[in-house]
């Protein structure tokens, strides 16, 4: 029993020690911060947000309901990207299906327009629920990144 107790120890501790593999986004300079299917905006757009407070502010409904008298204590924000540039991209609004961001496959950086490679959604078959929703996320690009537009790429 005690070897047993031992063992599963060992284990446990190798899995926790593991360091996290590298993804594909990260190795091109992007990272997935957040994502949300409601609280967008209308329109299609981006952003880019400067400073803590204002990242604070924007995700704040994000990762919980406010207990009451607004402690917020317990809630884990992510930490604001030091020596990256954040940018904030609204969706615009879809009437139906799921349109969140799960993950960016690569981003790219021609003629000041930031392309970002995103995984196209798969299409769900049967009568849907007219559903209206304005999704949006956070990603970070290197900061010398200078860019005037942001579009999306969808790929299999």
């Amino acid at each position: 029993m005690k070897s047993l107790l031992i063992v599963s120890a060992l284990t446990f501790m190798s899995c926790a020690s593991t360091l996290p593999q590298k993804t594909a986004d990260s190795q091109q300079g992007a990272e997935l911060i957040v994502s949300q299917s409601q609280g967008g905006t209308e329109q299609a757009g981006f952003r880019i947000i400067k400073e803590e407070t204002d990242f604070r502010n924007t995700i704040k409904g994000s990762f919980g309901i406010i207990g009451p008298g607004g402690d917020e204590s317990y809630i884990k924000y992510p930490q604001f990207p030091k020596n990256k540039k954040v940018v904030l991209y609204n969706l615009g609004t879809f009437r139906s299906g799921s349109h969140q961001i799960e993950e960016i496959k690569s981003i790219s950086l021609k003629n000041k327009i930031l392309y970002v490679e995103v995984p196209a959604g798969e299409p769900s078959g049967g009568m849907e629920i007219q559903v209206i929703s304005n999704p949006w996320f956070i990603f970070t690009v290197p900061a010398d990144y200078q860019f005037t537009s942001v579009e999306l790429k969808y790929s299999k």
